[in-house]
């Protein structure tokens, strides 16, 4: 055969396999579930934060001055493929080590979920991270609600919005909020059963409240 008539045959192949289904990209998505209950299997006690928290984390900061001079023990989080973080107005970005590497690994187990339900990326939002006394003080006089003796102060906790997800992907398909809960829901679930954190479902600030937890 000619290599003219071979290039007909090679386009002609191209042209009909772009017609056929099997030849396309499937992009179905799997079936997305979480067969639990948020309240109930986030509900640790902000005791146990508090424990692993006073155990792992820095001593407490009075406000930012004090933050900048404890800088030497904590790792500055930063917007990533995995997460974005929010312009934070009561609290500063950095964490203890182990907490990092437990948001971090929250980040990728996302992403690898999702990709194994052959989904499209969406990048969690970090909405809070470490807070001084003083940030505290502050956020009190805007959500009373908000604890004083918070688990936050110690460097090892941040909060992960369940409610807003930031799409990082060309394709069309779209996951809605709760798709998207539920499968960081499993992935908080799993690495709970590692012991590797405490987690409180917060039912109106709209996060996941997350601690580092201590090897015991």
């Amino acid at each position: 055969m000619g290599s003219s008539n071979k290039f007909i045959l090679a386009f002609w192949v191209v042209i009909l396999c772009l017609g056929l289904p099997s030849c396309k990209k499937n992009e179905t998505i799997k079936p997305i579930r979480f067969n639990g209950s948020y309240n109930r299997d986030f509900n640790d006690l902000n005791e146990y934060h508090l424990r692993s928290a006073e155990i792992l984390g820095v001593e407490l900061m009075a406000d930012r001055e004090t933050a900048e001079k404890k800088k030497d023990k904590l790792k500055e989080v930063k917007s990533n493929k995995n997460y974005e973080v929010e312009e934070l107005t009561y609290s500063i970005p950095f964490l203890v080590p182990q907490a990092l590497d437990l948001l971090n690994a929250i980040g990728e187990n996302f992403r690898d979920s999702l990709k194994s339900l052959n989904a499209p990326h969406y990048k969690l939002f970090v909405t809070s991270i470490t807070r001084t006394e003083d940030d505290i003080k502050r956020l009190r006089k805007k959500n009373t609600n908000s604890t004083e003796n918070s688990a936050h102060k110690y460097a090892t906790t941040f909060d992960i919005s369940w409610k807003r997800y930031q799409k990082d992907s060309k394709r069309k398909t779209d996951l809605t909020p709760e798709q998207l809960k539920m499968v960081l829901a499993s992935v908080l679930r799993d690495l709970k059963k590692e012991k590797r954190c405490y987690v409180k479902h917060e039912k109106n600030q709209g996060c996941f409240h997350i601690t580092v937890r201590v090897d015991e």
